[in-house]
């Protein structure tokens, strides 16, 4: 899939630059066009020359320095693929934060083609909550990231950090162009919910659950990725995939009446949220006291949304439910697939190590109807989301046009 591919290669100020050598003339050799852009802590670590001898084009490094006055949106918008060799701390932080402060930076915003992000820095660094957080934006955003390795670190140190080899990282842009051409889902209008509902006591207490949303915003930018119409429906502040259409909701009533009003003309339903089983039946005006003694509240039974989008599903549509269990996984599972006239069902055992709510990664099982189990063990939930498509896709068959 590199033949012929415009691939933008940026380079930022790391010790590990002299890889990004490496990589262009691999991405060449394979057929691909490739267009090097440096920032200018790069050049201290690598000179031009080079990596315009090898690569496709001279290197860029600023937006004033040719005749262009927009290159980085003729970058972006000529790109099949931009990927960052190595990402800086710094890089990576400024992206999350949509800060356009050089010519890289720029182009990164100004495209809508595949982003692969190769971080490289000491362990500290990598391990800083900060950064943690940016990466797992940038994730959640849709960016490709090629996870660093653990190794020799520049000074002789030793940990994870250290710069993905050559090979990895030009197999995974090969990999994510491939996938990028596939476009199973081109057309296709999927509707995912993400989240947990938050139902109010009274004007500053909910009950809620556990759910961080980044499950259901990991599928919508996966099917984004595969050519899909989607619209999220969500509780959570969390960034938006780019391409996505949100309608922000909180409640289960909330919740229903906007999956009501667009499941019908949906060809795929992916019901990620959380919604609490329970709501009070009349929530205070004001803020209950304390001084006012434990209050007593009494509650009454959410509407089963995925129960009542299953009785009404079209026919063709494919419904996906979840269900965060604690035991009798697969059971809980089958159990619920059948009453609620599922296509598939996500199981994962929140209470195991790394898995479910709030965490980056999961483990799941697909269940589907005939005792079709499949089990995807622990990994970013990016990841889980392909897992969760390409079941999705496999459900759907040999279909070419989309529904009416």
């Amino acid at each position: 899939m590199l033949a012929g591919k415009r691939i933008v290669l940026g380079v930022t100020g790391g010790i590990a630059a002299y890889k990004a050598v490496e990589v262009c003339r691999r991405l060449v050799d394979a057929g691909a066009h490739v267009v090097p852009v440096m920032t200018e802590g790069a050049e201290h670590f690598l000179g031009r020359t080079t990596l315009s001898a090898l690569a496709s084009e001279p290197v860029q490094t600023g937006l004033w320095d040719e005749a262009d006055p927009i290159p980085h949106t003729r970058l972006g918008q000529s790109a099949d693929i931009v990927v960052v060799v190595p990402a800086t701390a710094r890089l990576i932080a400024a992206y999350a934060a949509g800060l356009s402060t050089d010519l890289l930076t720029n182009t990164l915003l100004a495209t809508r083609a595949p982003v692969v992000v190769c971080p490289a820095m000491h362990t500290e660094m990598w391990e800083h909550p900060a950064v943690v957080a940016n990466v797992a934006t940038l994730r959640a955003r849709g960016v490709h990231i090629v996870d660093p390795e653990e190794g020799r670190l520049a000074g002789g140190d030793m940990g994870a950090g250290r710069l993905a080899t050559p090979e990895r990282i030009v197999a995974a842009i090969d990999s994510i162009l491939s996938s990028s051409a596939a476009c199973d889902l081109a057309g296709i209008r999927v509707v995912i919910s993400a989240g947990g509902t938050r139902e109010p006591i009274d004007a500053v207490r909910v009950i809620a659950n556990r759910s961080s949303g980044k499950q259901g915003y990991a599928i919508a930018a996966e099917a984004i990725s595969r050519g899909a119409m989607v619209t999220l429906v969500s509780t959570v502040d969390l960034p938006l995939p780019s391409g996505a259409e949100l309608v922000a909701v909180e409640t289960a009533a909330q919740m229903q009446v906007a999956l009501a009003a667009l499941a019908p003309s949906a060809d795929v339903v992916v019901m990620a949220a959380a919604v609490a089983d329970f709501r009070p039946v009349a929530a205070a005006a004001g803020k209950i006291k304390k001084d006012q003694g434990v209050p007593q509240i009494l509650l009454e039974a959410t509407p089963d949304i995925l129960a009542g989008l299953g009785e009404s599903k079209p026919a063709g549509q494919v419904l996906v439910g979840f269900a965060a269990e604690t035991s009798d996984l697969v059971a809980n599972a089958e159990a619920k697939l059948r009453r609620k006239n599922l296509d598939l069902i996500v199981a994962n055992d929140v209470s195991a190590p790394g898995v479910g709510f709030h965490h980056d990664t999961n483990a799941v099982t697909l269940v589907r109807p005939g005792g079709l189990i499949t089990t995807v063990a622990l990994s970013d939930k990016r990841s889980i989301a392909k897992a969760v498509l390409d079941t999705v896709v496999e459900i759907r068959g040999p279909v070419t046009t989309p529904s009416a």
